[in-house]
């Protein structure tokens, strides 16, 4: 269904050129922040040495205090972005993101690290619910989930920039300098949201739904009858748990199992996430573009098969023994931690409506940051503290903590499967259409 097809006025739709420059725009905020996030994943090694840490603290300072704030924030900053200008919000949250990415790089001892992480987090907590709701406002339904797959391409830029650009910079100058090289642009880049970007009004391109300010417990209420829009949130989740939870330790696992120092793992794992990632989000924006592909169900079974199957490279990643056999299973399977999130993103707003949709989306935000960052990131290190025992964490027990993590991704795809039940109805419940 096109934006014609549910006769909206002239002067409620955006020009062409606007909808793609908000667009765009908008994918270079989400790789900023996916490049603040990450940073630290190629810096790890030399962080964790240098502060006298093992796997499990190091995991620690660098996850859970960013995904506790981000987390904390997350849901009353989404709420506000459902009330007031969501652009102001996108804007601030970028500088804030930004200024303590570079504080992080100028921290010289673990507490000023620890409370520069907390201020990513809080930070960041206000970039991608507001952002995916501004982008919602600028392309129709059966459009989203190419526009959100446009969106994504800030995720494979982003970790292209925290690793192979990171870790560049990090061998040449240091580990910090990786950090302070991240946070300029962002600054820049928050100043260009304020002065380019106008807030579009909520709903323009949405057939019904959206009316009043409802409260978070009506919120939350409408999401919980949204059998849907449930297991859509948590197969992203598991999604990154699974995924984004292996590519945190792939650094740190390819220095220690084959000896490369930081700039050649930064390399390694940056072309992955920069050539597979592009190639797998823009393969994701031209597919969902498909006319056969404006169907919801349709959407789901191809994210089920695209996880179901990559799930099987993962775990040969990470046990072989042989560089060349992991290389060539990164490429397989990391591409596929990109191709679902534009489809998610734009499904979670599809099925909520207009008013509720920054809610939805910092709901999905939570459950894949508390898996990813809390769950994955420091069960991975605690579970190798545990393996190595009194020895001190090596290549073996790291080993054996992520090849207990990489099946996760069949349950993601179980998740898929139970959301195209019921699809169809929770999203004309939502926007007032879908297509069966």
């Amino acid at each position: 269904m096109s934006a014609n097809a549910i006769a909206i006025p002239g002067s409620e739709a955006p020009s062409v050129i606007v909808r793609w420059y908000v667009l765009i725009v908008m994918c270079l905020v989400y790789a900023l922040n996916i490049a603040a996030r990450y940073v630290v994943t190629t810096v790890f090694e030399p962080l964790r040495l240098e502060l006298h840490l093992t796997d499990g603290g190091a995991a620690f300072l660098t996850g859970i205090p960013l995904a506790f704030f981000y987390v904390a924030f997350g849901i009353p900053i989404a709420w506000l972005a459902d009330r007031a200008n969501r652009r102001n919000i996108v804007a601030a949250a970028l500088v804030v993101w930004s200024g303590f990415t570079m504080l992080c790089g100028l921290s010289q001892t673990y507490f000023p690290f620890l409370l520069s992480r907390i201020g990513v987090g809080v930070g960041e907590a206000g970039g991608t619910p507001p952002s995916t709701s501004i982008v919602s406002d600028c392309f129709p339904a059966d459009r989203r989930p190419m526009a959100l797959s446009v969106f994504a391409l800030g995720a494979p830029l982003g970790a292209w920039l925290g690793a192979d650009f990171a870790g560049a910079v990090a061998q040449a100058y240091g580990w910090r300098a990786a950090f302070v090289a991240l946070g300029i642009p962002g600054v820049l880049l928050g100043l260009l949201v304020f002065l380019t970007i106008r807030e579009p009004k909520r709903g323009r391109l949405d057939a019904a739904g959206g009316e009043g300010k409802p409260s978070f417990v009506e919120s939350a209420r409408f999401l919980w009858r949204q059998k849907a829009a449930f297991h859509v949130i948590m197969a992203s989740g598991v999604c990154s748990l699974w995924g984004w939870g292996l590519a945190f330790w792939t650094s740190a696992f390819l220095m220690r199992s084959h000896g490369l120092n930081v700039a050649q793992a930064g390399a390694i794992t940056g072309n992955v996430h920069l050539v597979g990632g592009i190639a797998a989000s823009v393969g994701a924006a031209w597919f969902m573009g498909r006319p056969f592909m404006v169907r919801p169900r349709r959407v789901l079974w191809a994210l089920a098969i695209v996880i179901g199957l990559s799930t099987v490279p993962s775990i040969i990643a990470y046990w072989t023994h042989t560089l060349w056999v992991t290389k060539l299973m990164l490429w397989m399977y990391i591409p596929a931690i990109y191709f679902f999130i534009g489809p998610c993103m734009a499904l979670v707003l599809n099925l909520a409506p207009s008013n509720m949709r920054s809610i939805f989306t910092a709901w999905s935000v939570l459950v894949g940051n508390v898996l990813n960052l809390m769950v994955a990131t420091v069960g991975v290190g605690a579970l190798s503290d545990l393996v190595a025992g009194g020895h001190g964490t090596d290549a073996a027990s790291l080993r054996t903590a992520l090849l207990v993590l990489a099946p996760t991704g069949f349950w993601a795809t179980w998740h898929f499967v139970a959301a195209a039940r019921t699809v169809v109805e929770d999203q004309k419940r939502a926007i007032g259409y879908a297509t069966p």
